[in-house]
């Protein structure tokens, strides 16, 4: 009831005069929206445990790379968030750099990047992925798509030249595999031993190839609940039943899954990309079909595309498909 309406129901005549019942408590049966209870997270620890999860990685990269690769690391977290400084700036609102998403999107996009790449090719790609995969659809949790992948896609399309791999710059004795086995055939590949590629050595991205980084981060996100283990199984799995598939067509065109988990930035895309919170689904069975048909689609670009490693287009493509997957609800009780 309203309060005024409370206020003049309780007034009634008396012997000694008027009568005022003081009004109920306007908030006593207020319902809120849920949650009723915050469960803790925020989002400056997500994103502190994100960072923390893709240390090892970084210093892998570091230690296989060198300088090089710090050089881009530390270029692109600095453009990222001088990036969103200057865009929460000009959109004349708080800056919320404080909530460590922008060093989130900035690492990312460096783990894609090769140690050999220039430092303004970091520094644009970085600043895309903030400006044109988070700024532009409004403050954080707008973007349909993950962010570091835009500002990944622009410099592929834009800079391929400078997007591949320089192994003379970097001086180092590494081979690209995707590189070789796209270009060459699987007979050219030099580097298959499932311990190598493990412990990143390989070139590609200079963080997503440091495999053994990467699965000790993912894992960590996995068991601190600050990711869902549906999408990465899912992705997983897409990737190992597509290219075993591929594998028993033609053994000697295709490599098995082992290879194909193992090289390029595969295990990162599924632990660190796909599960992105804005650009994938949240229920159950549509993160499950989100994962398979990102995984697939990794084989298939890897196959018939233009490129040598798919991920980041396959997950770009699998976020498209977010808004179909998300109609697939529970029925509501009791509705036949």
């Amino acid at each position: 009831m309203h309060p005024a309406r409370q206020e003049r129901a309780g007034q009634g005549q008396g012997r000694g005069g008027p009568i005022t019942v003081k009004p109920l408590n306007p908030f006593a049966l207020t319902v809120s929206v849920p949650p009723h209870r915050h469960c803790g997270v925020t989002v400056r620890s997500r994103m502190a445990n994100i960072l923390v999860a893709m240390f090892p990685a970084a210093v892998m990269a570091a230690m296989t790379f060198g300088m090089p690769a710090v050089r881009v690391m530390a270029l692109s977290m600095g453009a990222a968030v001088f990036t969103e400084m200057a865009c929460d700036y000009f959109m004349d609102r708080d800056t919320d750099v404080a909530n460590l998403h922008a060093f989130t999107v900035g690492l990312a996009f460096a783990f894609l990047l090769p140690a050999s790449a220039p430092w303004w090719l970091a520094a644009i790609g970085s600043a895309a992925s903030i400006i044109l995969g988070k700024a532009c659809f409004g403050p954080l949790g707008g973007s349909p798509f993950c962010a570091p992948l835009i500002g990944w896609a622009i410099c592929r399309i834009s800079w391929p030249a400078f997007m591949d791999i320089d192994a003379s710059m970097l001086g180092t004795d590494l081979t690209y595999p995707l590189a070789q086995l796209k270009n060459f055939g699987l007979n050219a590949v030099q580097i298959t031993d499932a311990r190598a590629l493990f412990l990143g050595k390989q070139l590609g991205g200079l963080g997503a190839v440091q495999i053994a980084g990467v699965l000790l981060g993912g894992m960590l996100l996995v068991m601190r609940k600050q990711v869902s283990s549906i999408i990465p199984v899912g992705v997983i799995a897409g990737v190992c039943l597509t290219a075993f598939l591929f594998n028993r067509l033609d053994p000697s065109i295709h490599p098995g899954p082992a290879f194909q988990l193992l090289t390029g930035s595969a295990l990162f895309g599924a632990f660190f990309l796909a599960t992105d919170g804005p650009s994938s689904p949240n229920r159950q069975i549509p993160m499950l079909l989100f994962g398979l048909l990102a995984g697939a689609l990794i084989i298939v670009i890897r196959t018939w595309g233009a490129y040598a490693d798919g991920v980041p287009f396959a997950i770009l493509l699998a976020n498209l498909f977010t808004p179909v997957l998300e109609r697939i609800r529970p029925k509501p009780f009791g509705r036949s």
